[in-house]
């Protein structure tokens, strides 16, 4: 099985889901298509992981909705004992920043505000997915809180993204002297 596999199974504690439901409730988490959600859905429930049934609709077609089974639960429990590997960082938008030396001061604040424009997108993306957390889930222990914390994890780094693009703004303004803004801190 695969990470992905994990993360529908994982999905599936929670509430029993369509292939397309699925798929909008990963996205915040892992990026995924329904080309590859779909036959591992099938994969899992030829394994015995899952369950599923079908669900007969008047106004559009018939949808098949998947419950995760004991074996599937078994399966997600030993997953989660397992070390967590480290993230993998992939954004050309970093890539981009390294060749800033030979760019000209108009792209670089180009650059840089589409990326601000990008956390504010995400902050709002984020704030819509916490108001949809009823308010009594918001506690240890609940179904939801994984989603609560996930979210605000969204919400702090896309705060902390916009900060970086207001300092390196700052930077090629020259309102900011060339200093670590986060000294290193040894009591962590």
């Amino acid at each position: 099985m695969n990470i992905l596999s994990y993360g529908l199974l994982g999905l599936l504690t929670r509430e029993e889901s369509s292939g397309y439901d699925l798929m909008l409730k990963i996205q915040p988490h892992w990026q995924a298509k329904h080309s590859q959600i779909y036959p591992l859905l099938s994969k899992m429930e030829n394994d015995e992981l899952l369950a599923s049934r079908w669900v007969q609709q008047s106004d559009k077609p018939d949808k098949k909705m998947y419950a995760v089974t004991e074996k599937g639960i078994e399966k997600l429990l030993g997953w989660m004992i397992t070390p967590v590997t480290a993230p993998v960082t992939r954004d050309e938008f970093n890539l981009r920043i390294l060749c800033v030396g030979i760019a000209e001061d108009g792209s670089m604040r180009r650059i840089l505000n589409e990326r601000k424009n990008w956390f504010l997108e995400r902050i709002r993306y984020f704030e819509d997915l916490k108001s949809r957390i009823p308010q009594d889930n918001l506690r240890v222990g609940s179904r939801e809180f994984g989603s609560y914390i996930l979210v605000q994890k969204g919400l702090m780094n896309a705060q902390t993204g916009i900060e970086w693009c207001n300092w390196v703004t700052q930077l090629l303004d020259g309102q900011a002297a060339i200093q670590d803004p986060c000294p290193s801190n040894s009591e962590n």
